[in-house]
């Protein structure tokens, strides 16, 4: 016969159910009831590890931040405008110039969604009117307007605000007599406004034009990824063109020219180091040498126009 209160024996007397909830809760709750509320998980923060997107590795969060946003393995991570300014200019001082309003959604463009709530999600996303920031300071030393495409607005789209942005920083250039450096990363033109996006390609081709005119050097650093009308113009239309480690840089992407041409591409097709190779990019510059770098190329450029004049 089974002992009352035998907790092996399934026909013994059981504990009420209210009772066993009265009980319950854990050692943790009995003993320190408020420890739940300071160890809770609002108090981790949930941005504070980042996943290397080539090895999968769980990075820290600051220590990826000090390195500038570029992993252990070497991928170069795509950065903001503001932080591509403050990475570039002498001691992360420079002076944000204005960049001209364009007319918005001057096609009543709409792909399911009105393009005028596409704009207004990107600008609460990215805290900026569009694509384009500009910025005039000193890299090493040398006075120069620095014109940052950030792809995280619409993919870097050229639109008309970029082209309005590009012409406004060309003639800032001017304005002051130095040269300019952009920064490209673009999926291409802005589909939402149509050919008036293609006509951005024209108009920055002569706005570079004017600056050869002027003897300005013009400098461009192709991140990745730039692609599209960027490409085929102001991204390839520099005195020297730099490019960073990885980054993708073509017309078309690699998927559409295999579909279309039915061969497999060669390893690195459309890479950085694939395109130094054969010559499209004078060089490949690590993100952290990218200030020296430009600072040696702006005063070899610069002290030739000085002499000359």
């Amino acid at each position: 016969m089974a002992m009352a209160g035998n907790p092996d024996d399934p026909t013994g007397p059981q504990r009420p159910p209210a009772e066993r909830r009265q009980r319950g809760g854990g050692w943790l709750a009995r003993i320190a009831p408020g420890v739940r509320k300071i160890v809770g998980r609002r108090d981790t923060p949930e941005n504070l590890w980042v996943k290397d997107p080539d090895t999968g590795e769980m990075i820290y969060r600051p220590e990826l931040e000090a390195a500038l946003w570029v992993t252990p393995s070497g991928k170069h991570m795509r950065i903001n405008a503001e932080q591509r300014l403050s990475v570039t200019f002498d001691d992360g001082q420079y002076e944000a110039l204005p960049t001209p309003d364009a007319p918005e959604d001057p096609l009543k463009f709409s792909d399911g969604r009105p393009y005028r709530e596409r704009l207004a999600s990107a600008r609460k996303a990215n805290g900026t009117r569009d694509v384009m920031s500009i910025g005039y300071g000193e890299i090493r030393g040398e006075p120069v307007v620095v014109l940052v495409q950030n792809f995280a607005f619409m993919g870097g789209s050229l639109g008309m605000a970029a082209g309005e942005g590009f012409i406004a920083a060309a003639h800032a250039a001017i304005e002051r007599g130095c040269p300019m450096v952009c920064f490209t990363a673009a999926g291409g033109a802005r589909m939402q406004e149509g050919a008036l996006s293609l006509m951005q390609m024209a108009r920055t081709t002569l706005a570079i034009n004017e600056m050869k005119a002027a003897g300005l050097p013009y400098v461009v650093v192709l991140t990745d990824p730039t692609t599209g009308g960027v490409t085929a113009s102001y991204a390839m239309l520099g005195d020297v063109h730099l490019a960073e480690p990885g980054a993708l840089i073509g017309f078309a992407g690699p998927r559409v020219i295999e579909q279309t041409i039915r061969e497999k591409l060669p390893p690195g097709f459309q890479r950085a180091e694939y395109l130094q190779e054969k010559g499209m990019v004078d060089r490949v510059v690590a993100r952290a040498d990218l200030p020296e770098v430009l600072g040696q190329i702006l005063s070899v450029l610069m002290d030739g126009r000085r002499a000359a004049a």
